[in-house]
């Protein structure tokens, strides 16, 4: 049934509904929230109810229509997606106006025609300005959904053209609903919902066991005497690379292991100052307790620190190659003059 998919978001979905019913739909929007809470979904399901060509109610699609068949495949003429090119960190210009140009032909079928820029925080000034005059003079029929995960990194004038729709982290039982409807087996909800941090998406990204292959391979590679660089390095390319051609979904990888190695220093942390720490097996305890030893709790709070400003870079999509370059070059560094 059409939005029986989307979980959390049911202010964001009443919004809609009651402009739609109001007959005030937009022309451009800004769907912001965190990454993995339902977003594109969201764009898909709206496009789907827009686009239906016998709803079964207002902004509801009846699953079954060709119309609907094509914009869950991905192959509907008037549903226009633009998303980052592989191997870019920002949209460029180029693909911005050819998406602007066909957002601007009249719909192949029907009377509307859907525009989801699946990227928008990738947006240089080049490209965030070409699409002004789309937003400002957008084609009669057409509606424009604008995905990202906050309003810091628009341009004033992009931002002052959308109306701005936030989506919430998502709770622990739609968080379960989510994993459950994916497969992930029981014994690992409770872990995976409290390790999701709100985002069905990184939730899910922690069901994957290479996940935690390279989890070990950090930890004990930057914990070890001499760490190897260049070794750590491959490791960590090749596994947001293992994302394919997603930006996103890379992205979504590379803050999972700044994420280990903030955890893992922090555990270090609480050895160097005395404290236990029980959520740890033996092997790796001793690990991060010969760790803190050798670097002490000066040093460890300023690994912390950079690792939090990685994060905050893969958030700002710098590129991830000097994200993995900066976070290691701090671990691998000789310890100071009378420790180790």
């Amino acid at each position: 049934m059409s939005w029986s998919r989307l979980r959390g978001q049911s202010a964001a979905l009443a919004a809609f509904r009651a402009a739609a019913a109001r007959g005030r739909l937009g022309q451009a929007y800004l769907l912001v929230g965190p990454d993995g809470v339902g977003k594109r979904l969201f764009a898909t399901e709206l496009a789907r109810a827009l686009l239906c060509e016998k709803p079964p109610a207002a902004l509801a699609a009846c699953d079954h229509c060709p119309s609907c068949a094509q914009v869950t495949a991905g192959t509907h003429p008037d549903v226009l997606t633009l998303s980052t090119p592989e191997g870019k960190h920002e949209l460029p210009v180029e693909a911005m106006r050819e998406f602007c140009t066909r957002m601007s032909l009249k719909p192949a079928r029907g009377r509307r025609k859907v525009g989801i820029v699946l990227d928008a925080d990738d947006f240089n000034e080049e490209s965030a300005n070409s699409f002004l005059k789309t937003l400002e003079e957008p084609a009669p029929g057409s509606l424009l959904l604008l995905l990202a995960t906050g309003t810091d990194q628009q341009l004033p004038t992009v931002l002052s053209r959308c109306q701005v729709v936030r989506f919430a982290p998502l709770g622990a039982a739609d968080q379960r609903a989510v994993l459950e409807a994916e497969g992930v087996a029981a014994d690992q909800l409770d872990r995976l919902v409290r390790l999701g941090g709100g985002s069905a998406g990184r939730a899910l990204a922690l069901a994957d066991p290479a996940v935690w292959e390279l989890r070990k391979a950090l930890v004990e590679g930057v914990t070890a005497p001499r760490p190897n660089f260049a070794a750590l390095s491959e490791a960590w390319q090749a596994f947001h690379e293992d994302a394919g051609k997603d930006t996103a979904a890379q992205r979504l990888r590379a803050s999972l292991a700044v994420g280990f190695l903030v955890e893992a220093v922090r555990h270090a942390l609480r050895f160097s100052v005395g404290a236990d720490d029980h959520d740890l097996d033996a092997a790796e305890a001793d690990r991060l307790a010969a760790f803190a030893r050798r670097v002490g709790p000066d040093r460890l709070l300023e690994l912390i620190d950079r690792c939090v400003e990685a994060d905050a870079n893969v958030s700002r999509r710098v590129q991830l190659i000097l994200i993995v370059e900066s976070v290691l070059e701090q671990f691998t560094r000789p310890p100071a003059a009378g420790r180790g």
